[in-house]
């Protein structure tokens, strides 16, 4: 089940076992899974300093994105507490027409493959869309887009090739696998990029507003203080993009088989926005529009697999939980279990009208997370695909060229395996 396809299997399992907890035999790796929202809470919320996010899973993500954020102690601490502001929902809503402004620029990009027939790359399109505006709020005038998209490009191809390593963790580094270089080549790349932007950064001597001058007044001016200001700057970057590009690119898939679901989608952005642009002002009004994307979320969430290790031994749902062992919060597994999601299977915004979402456990959904590692860039998320998806259909209906079916990679963040096209109809 898991050769032919891991991230499904780690449902199933989670679904034939009700939510238990499982023990997994994969060869030498034998992690638990967690699914029950319970369980998840304990681990992430309740009990999260007895499962830290280290160990051998980490190791090879950790040559990317470096040891603060997306570790633990006085480094993750720190950086978390210099990012916070920044993300803020006061502070992403103050955003929102400068954000409106740059993707109504690259949406305009697409008019000349509208008139033309070309199809688009939906993968490649999100991206170039949420790069510019990522570009924008952590470097502001200090970096060119060229510079975000070499980024990005960089972090792409190093997410796809760790993600054999994130699931073979036994896999002594001494032993070669295919991606191996390619991904210190990808590492190396980031490198030659953001270290420029800190000493630029660094130089300025401002009170810039972009997230990279935050970091940098935060950290000192020592090696060890720019190699801490580019983990950060890396693990944050990363994050605000994978979520919102992969949330964007599963929507037309889901709007390809779910007509009555993009009919109403459409009928409240004619409403809202009519023929553009798009204000701050919509955005509150565009209420299915973000039942539609958490809905997405449910289903796809990009950060489907989240390893801890267990520190000390203990006992979750009445099993055993050995220290040293590794144990797997699959939101992939938790979003689809029957027992806390009605037709689990079925793609229903409803499902996140304000009077149901209320009913529901707190750690059946969870796409952002939870306890004190949840991601500060939910409200970013919100603003940046709501603006997106607004402006594109105020001015499109994307049509698929390719009908799937789509099945998930099983990288570090959760991608479709088969490219996507869509043929973008005027409006």
């Amino acid at each position: 089940m898991f050769a032919r396809g891991p991230v499904n299997a780690f449902a199933e399992v989670g679904r034939r076992a009700r939510g238990e907890v499982v023990r997994l035999d994969l060869g030498p790796f034998r992690p638990y899974l967690v699914t029950h929202p319970e369980h998840v809470q304990h681990v992430m919320r309740d009990n999260w300093t007895n499962y830290p996010r280290v160990g051998k899973v980490y190791g090879t993500m950790q040559r990317l994105s470096g040891t603060t954020l997306a570790t633990e102690g006085p480094d993750w601490e720190s950086a978390r507490k210099a990012l916070q502001p920044m993300f803020t929902a006061r502070r992403v809503t103050s955003l929102n027409d400068e954000l409106a402004d740059v993707i109504t620029e690259r949406v305009d990009r697409l008019d000349g493959a509208a008139r033309s027939g070309q199809p688009i790359d939906a993968a490649k399109t999100m991206a170039d869309i949420v790069i510019a505006m990522t570009t924008r709020l952590f470097f502001g005038e200090k970096s060119s887009l060229e510079n975000g998209e070499r980024l990005t490009r960089a972090f792409d191809r190093a997410v796809k090739l760790g993600g054999l390593r994130t699931i073979m963790p036994l896999v002594p580094d001494s032993v070669p696998l295919p991606g191996d270089r390619a991904f210190a080549n990808a590492v190396k790349t980031v490198d030659e990029v953001v270290y420029p932007l800190i000493r630029k950064a660094r130089a300025a001597s401002d009170d810039g507003h972009d997230v990279i001058s935050a970091l940098c007044r935060a950290r000192d001016g020592s090696e060890v203080g720019d190699r801490q200001v580019r983990d950060d700057l890396v693990t944050a970057f990363m994050a605000a993009t994978d979520t919102t590009t992969q949330t964007l690119t599963w929507l037309w898939p889901v709007l390809h088989t779910h007509l009555r679901v993009a009919a109403r989608l459409y009928d409240e952005i004619d409403r809202v926005v009519g023929t553009g642009p798009v204000l701050s002002s919509h955005i509150p009004e565009l209420r299915y529009t973000k039942m539609v994307l958490q809905e997405v979320l449910r289903l796809y969430p990009s950060g489907w697999i989240l390893p801890r290790t267990a520190v000390v031994s203990e006992d979750i749902g009445g099993v055993p939980i050995d220290a040293g062992s590794t144990v797997l919060i699959c939101s992939y597994a938790t979003h689809r279990l029957e027992e806390f999601w009605d037709r689990p299977l079925d793609f229903d915004p409803e499902r996140f009208l304000p009077e149901i979402d209320t009913r529901r456990h707190r750690y059946a959904y969870f796409p952002f997370g939870g306890g004190p590692h949840q991601c500060i860039g939910q409200h970013l998320f919100y603003i940046e695909a709501l603006l997106t998806v607004a402006t594109i259909l105020s001015r499109f209906r994307p049509r698929m060229r390719n009908s799937g079916p789509f099945t998930p990679f099983p990288g570090v963040v959760l991608r479709p395996k088969q490219k996507i096209e869509l043929d973008l109809v005027p409006v």
